[in-house]
């Protein structure tokens, strides 16, 4: 597999790391020495001992793994506290609705999202789950949380039963994807990678009956079109829907209603990797080092959710969800004859709310059960009617 020539070179050790975690997949699947996509995703994001986000990659700078992975690319929770406060708005509405003081994250990075929250709502009585498989990353969480880590708990397994508001940042587009592609004759077929002599490269296979049933309810038969579906975050959200009793599911993430995410023209997919700052689209390379993403088809969750007997209360992009909030509200609190001051806090404020950044790409769904609201964030701008 040839390198491109602007990709960053990782250190001896990484490399190391990495090899040695991609002798671990082979040595677990060494029968086939072929796997499905879906499956070399999840190894080398998942891995207990060597994937992106559960790993020891951290070990490897002496650092600690949320400083590690916040390097190769910035979530708005990281960006500025605003966010969060932002967030808290439409969640405080969810609880009230929902007659419940709980609110459980999922994956909660660094613990900067969770903190802004608690603070903006500062009720001693809200009680913040986490539900995270990271050691390294609960360990990070509790030391950026500080004297509200008292009201946190965290969790290994999804609760059942659940009342109050779930919040999922940036999870869906980390799940695991199949990769397809359609041939010059038009058949579907499963992208899988194996490897010969060390050499990892791609190899297509006739798709299932079920996976070609399934596809060609979503999209038409493009010949040489490649793309992703994320059947593993269709049924994360039956499982949310299964266990939430009363309450609401906040969802933000980068991605696309069905019409634009399978557009003709986009007929590479969208799966996106992120190596040292460093945006590339080429999953086979050093896993365990870099991450590796693919868009959500916001229809694709909405019809899952609704077959869990969940309701679609909103979908909208981020900027105009935060603008419902009240985000420009909350920053009348700054001074802004404190030039300086000023600047540092709006300036990430900006790169949230702007078209050519962040404000449209990413998208806010909130999902509900047995939740009587008229959710703020979708006041004004919402777009479920493009589902």
């Amino acid at each position: 597999m040839l390198m491109p020539s602007t990709f960053p070179t990782p250190s001896a050790a990484a490399v190391e790391y990495s090899q040695s975690l991609l002798r671990h997949i082979q040595d677990k699947f060494a029968p086939r020495q072929t796997i499905t996509f879906e499956e070399w995703m999840n190894e080398a994001l998942y891995h207990p001992l060597g994937g992106y986000y559960t790993g020891g990659l951290a070990k490897l700078s002496g650092d600690n793994q949320a400083t590690m992975l916040q390097g190769d690319f910035t979530t708005a929770p990281e960006l500025t506290p605003w966010y969060g406060r932002t967030l808290a708005t439409q969640i405080s509405q969810i609880l009230e609705a929902s007659a419940s003081k709980n609110i459980l994250e999922f994956g909660a990075g660094s613990g900067k999202l969770a903190l802004s929250i608690l603070e903006q709502l500062a009720d001693p009585s809200i009680h913040y789950f986490i539900l995270e498989l990271s050691l390294d990353l609960k360990q990070r969480q509790q030391e950026t949380l500080g004297n509200y880590a008292q009201q946190v708990t965290w969790l290994t397994e999804l609760p059942t039963h659940f009342t109050g508001c779930m919040l999922a940042n940036e999870v869906l587009d980390a799940m695991p994807v199949k990769l397809v592609e359609w041939n010059h004759e038009g058949h579907l077929e499963e992208v899988y990678v194996s490897w010969e002599n060390g050499e990892l490269h791609y190899l297509n296979k006739p798709a299932s009956a079920e996976l070609v049933q399934l596809m060609q309810t979503r999209l038409p038969a493009y010949p040489c079109y490649r793309t992703e579906v994320n059947l593993q975050a269709e049924a994360w959200i039956r499982s949310l829907g299964a266990n939430l009793a009363c309450g609401g599911i906040l969802l933000i993430d980068y991605g696309f209603p069905r019409s634009e995410y399978y557009h003709p023209q986009r007929h590479r997919g969208t799966l996106m990797c992120h190596l040292q700052h460093h945006a590339h689209d080429e999953p086979l390379l050093y896993p365990g080092l870099q991450d590796i993403t693919a868009h959500v088809d916001f229809t694709a969750i909405a019809d899952a959710a609704i077959d869990s007997n969940l309701e679609v209360l909103g979908y909208t992009s981020q900027a105009r969800f935060l603008m419902n909030c009240g985000l420009l509200n909350l920053l009348n609190q700054l001074n802004p004859n404190d030039v300086q001051h000023y600047a540092r806090q709006v300036g990430p404020v900006q790169k949230l709310l702007s078209e050519a950044e962040m404000g449209e790409l990413f998208k806010v769904m909130l999902l509900g059960k047995n939740l009587d609201v008229d959710p703020v964030g979708f006041i004004v701008g919402d777009r479920r009617y493009g589902l």
